[in-house]
């Protein structure tokens, strides 16, 4: 085995170790509105769920130079977010969203997305995600100060594509949904063999 040190890897090199072990990994492409009612559209990788009750999730939001990008900023100051997940038919356009534009370009309208209306918080839906989760923020919290900024927001809002394929149960048939996972690098994971395996009667 090859052993790495991590306090010795320049940040960087660490990342880029890190985000090719931890795959795939979900994507979270996040709607916020600032305070001066900019839209902004970003995709974020270090994303998972908390709890089911309440329903939490966790997103970290990398600093730029020590300075919060308009996710965080925008999720601190109004206090609302919406997730989007991202698909098979919206990878190059989630891509899109990646770049690094200034703060008064709206990221929707460079990917050519369409923001739809919330039922419940301010910031717009993508409206070609079949999954969009409306939710408020519960906390923020400082990493390693200048790192990155946690997020753990509350869903207090779901919305399914009329045709996602979902039992009674609500558990949607992920053939239906062909989500897109991060790897390491530029690559990312599309839907491909499936295995359903029963868990161990104890």
């Amino acid at each position: 085995m090859k052993p790495i040190d991590p306090k010795n890897t320049d940040s960087r090199r660490l990342y880029n170790l890190m985000t090719s072990v931890i795959t795939p990994r979900p994507i979270a492409w996040v709607s916020t509105l600032s305070r001066d009612g900019v839209l902004n559209l970003a995709p974020f990788s270090f994303f998972n769920g908390i709890t089911s009750r309440p329903p939490l999730l966790s997103i970290s939001v990398g600093r730029r130079r020590g300075a919060r990008k308009d996710t965080a900023n925008n999720a601190s100051a109004t206090g609302e977010l919406v997730v989007n997940v991202v698909t098979e038919p919206l990878l190059e356009r989630m891509v899109k969203t990646s770049g690094d534009y200034p703060p008064e370009v709206s990221e929707f309208d460079e990917a050519g997305v369409t923001p739809l209306a919330s039922v419940i918080v301010e910031p717009p839906r993508v409206a070609e995600a079949p999954v969009q989760l409306e939710c408020r923020t519960r906390e923020i919290f400082e990493i390693s100060p200048g790192i990155a900024d946690l997020v753990i927001a509350e869903i207090v809002m779901v919305h399914l594509a009329e045709d996602l394929p979902i039992d009674d149960e609500l558990i949607i048939d992920p053939r239906g949904l062909r989500t897109v996972a991060r790897l390491g690098g530029r690559h990312y994971a599309l839907q491909g063999e499936l295995r359903e395996i029963d868990r161990p009667k104890v």
